[in-house]
């Protein structure tokens, strides 16, 4: 199991569902200005933001590196696949990484992952993602937390240190009666700084919102044209 995997079988342990619905309502309201008919969900994750942009009528693709997310996106009839950005055929009115993507890459993936969204845009495509401030990372995400039901026990620590969360995430999965199977793996985001998302040789920065997800301005959207 991959780390991304873990985590998509942990999730709907972390209580994060109220601040997806609320990332979800920010980025649709981003995109109701625009013209937009095709839309390609890079981390589409289960596949929630898909389901609202087509009940819009637009036309939408997924693509997440969990096997796990990817699945049960096509149990819901919903076109994903389980590849890399750069390996998406065809060009998109818009591209969207919801809910920290950006965050789980370094400095040069970021980079590599911004370039091949880019190839994915029409000409005058958008891209929107989200970032986690440093207030973010500092103040709301490091800390430890569990949560548990009669068939499961979720233990989070995270630790924010040189502009890196590492978070160990270990679960436990009841297999029979008083038997129970652990996972355990550790996560890595990023803090990236403003200034390496304004000189990029496929997009332009347009706009940038710093807002209130969990706490007081610990996320940042980012909005992106082709250049």
């Amino acid at each position: 199991m991959t780390n991304l995997d873990l985590y998509a079988k942990a999730e709907h342990l972390l209580g994060i569902e109220e601040a997806t619905e609320a990332l979800y309502d920010l980025y649709r309201s981003e995109l109701d200005e625009l013209n937009v008919k095709t839309l390609l969900d890079v981390g589409c994750g289960r596949g929630g933001f898909m389901q609202r942009m087509i009940s819009d009528g637009v036309t939408c693709k997924g693509v997440d590196l969990s096997s796990v997310m990817v699945e049960e996106c096509k149990l819901k009839g919903l076109d994903a696949e389980c590849i890399d950005v750069s390996e998406v055929s065809g060009k998109y009115d818009a591209v969207v990484s919801i809910f920290d993507v950006l965050n789980f890459l370094d400095n040069d993936a970021l980079i590599k992952f911004l370039d091949a969204v880019a190839e994915k845009l029409k000409d005058d495509g958008i891209f929107i993602a989200d970032i986690n401030t440093r207030y973010g990372f500092s103040d709301v995400a490091e800390g430890t937390m569990s949560n548990d039901t009669d068939d499961e026990f979720l233990s989070v620590d995270a630790v924010f240190e040189n502009d890196e969360l590492h978070t160990k995430f270990t679960l436990f999965e009841k297999i029979e009666d008083d038997m129970y199977k652990k996972h355990q793996d550790t996560i890595v985001q990023y803090f990236h700084k403003l200034k390496i998302f304004q000189n990029l040789s496929g997009l332009k920065l347009a706009d940038k919102q710093t807002f209130s997800l969990y706490d007081t301005k610990d996320k940042t959207l980012l909005i992106f044209k082709k250049r």
